[in-house]
């Protein structure tokens, strides 16, 4: 939404259709493929069920791009064809892992989408919505940067111990759930904040426009 909302003109249709593509390429196909390859999440969904899932969210997620760019510009090709790109190969570490990375994370989650966003409203990009993404980019390593020692605690660590002696001779003790208490709250509410940041500024646009 932040990149629509820095848009000359929003057009409510064509940000709803690129939210609807987004969830179903980032919030079913992406975790379903992810969950296909190595059960981070330990779920037990049959393999073909996981499968079903992507192609159809995946294929959804193209076929709303194909006819954007059918409607709008064929530019709008070039976005699809890296988001269903990076879908696969990120969440299936094809290509020995080479784009499973954290600043691969971080753009393709954090500035692909204002990017995409800003296109589909402008059929362009410039100065304004470059920044805005780079922020998102910073924003979204930012979040990865927390999360991913959650997510190795989370899913990996058989016992977690320790503690920490004061000055004061109070000594604090330390499980995996004290641990990653502090980081869990904080990413919690920096989603909350980035979702109502990019809610304000878009409803300012679209009262002003």
């Amino acid at each position: 939404m932040l990149g629509a909302a820095v848009a000359p003109t929003v057009y409510v249709d064509r940000l709803l259709g690129t939210l609807l593509a987004f969830f179903l390429a980032v919030g079913i196909a992406s975790h379903a493929l992810d969950e296909l390859n190595g059960r981070p999440l330990g779920t037990k969904i049959p393999p073909f069920v996981l499968v079903s899932l992507a192609v159809v969210s995946l294929g959804g997620a193209v076929a709303l791009g194909i006819l954007a760019g059918i409607l709008e510009s064929q530019w709008i090709f070039a976005f699809v064809a890296f988001g269903a790109f990076i879908a696969v190969f990120y969440n299936l570490g094809l290509w020995q892992n080479r784009f499973h990375s954290d600043l691969w994370f971080a753009f393709s989650w954090g500035a692909f989408p204002v990017l995409t966003s800003y296109w589909v409203c402008a059929s362009r990009l410039d100065v304004a919505v470059v920044i805005v993404a780079v922020g998102c980019f910073f924003l979204t390593l930012a979040q990865r940067t927390l999360s991913t020692p959650v997510r190795a605690i989370r899913r990996k660590a058989v016992s977690v111990e320790g503690y920490i002696d004061l000055v004061d001779g109070e000594r604090l003790e330390f499980d995996s759930e004290r641990i990653i208490e502090v980081p869990e709250r904080a990413l919690a509410l920096l989603g909350v904040a980035t979702v109502i940041l990019a809610a304000g500024l878009l409803t300012y646009r679209l009262q002003t426009q």
